[in-house]
């Protein structure tokens, strides 16, 4: 049996879900485990929302950044739903963070930028924090996924490769597992799923809360 049938076979069809993300890979990961969705596009820069501004607060911690965050997409998707005037369904959302000696690492700035960041990551573990935010018109809830990730040493015509490959340019690390970075690996502790932006395991745990899986 295809492997895609049989996950549409497990999950609900009486459930569908809007999905507030514009990461294709987050798409591809729910439609690995069969969940019906539409997709709830935010505004782009240069008019991005304001309600769900990625920079952290301050002296945030790395964990309650990405909570924070994960949590306001949510929020304003159902905001977003009800002054659209669109079909009323739960809403997903999921934010990513790279942690590094204690800092946030979010997506670079310019190609400048993700070269600095691989720099810094080359031949070094980093943390990777996911969380996942379910939220209907009667309840909001939350999951973290952590990993550990550790990059082998980059040379730099490895980096500049990489970065003039355009492939950093909208991933948190200046890098997408998923693709070219994974000769980069050298060591993952954690979820793969979770790195790519959609821990399937966790995501899996709060969908079941919300019956959308059996």
């Amino acid at each position: 049996m295809d492997a895609r049938k049989g996950s549409e076979m497990i999950a609900s069809h009486n459930f569908r879900l809007y999905l507030a993300s514009r990461s294709p890979r987050r798409r591809e990961l729910l439609s690995q485990i069969g969940v019906c969705f539409d997709s709830l596009v935010f505004r782009g820069p240069p008019r991005n929302d304001n309600e769900v501004d990625e920079r952290p607060l301050g002296s945030e911690m790395p964990a309650d950044c990405v909570q924070r965050l994960a949590r306001a997409k949510a929020l304003h998707g159902l905001r977003l739903v009800q002054q659209r005037k669109m079909t009323v369904q739960p809403v997903l959302s999921a934010d990513t963070v790279i942690e590094f000696d204690g800092e946030i690492i979010g997506k670079p700035l310019d190609a400048v930028d993700a070269v600095e960041i691989l720099k810094r990551l080359s031949g070094r573990l980093h943390r990777v924090l996911t969380a996942v935010t379910l939220s209907d018109e009667t309840r909001i809830e939350s999951v973290l996924s952590v990993s550990e990730v550790g990059f082998c040493a980059l040379s730099e015509g490895e980096i500049r490769r990489y970065v003039e490959s355009g492939d950093p340019m909208d991933k948190a690390g200046a890098y997408g597992i998923q693709g070219y970075a994974a000769l980069f690996v050298e060591h993952l502790s954690g979820s793969y799923s979770g790195v790519m932006g959609l821990p399937l395991f966790e995501t899996g745990q709060l969908l079941k809360r919300f019956g959308f899986l059996p």
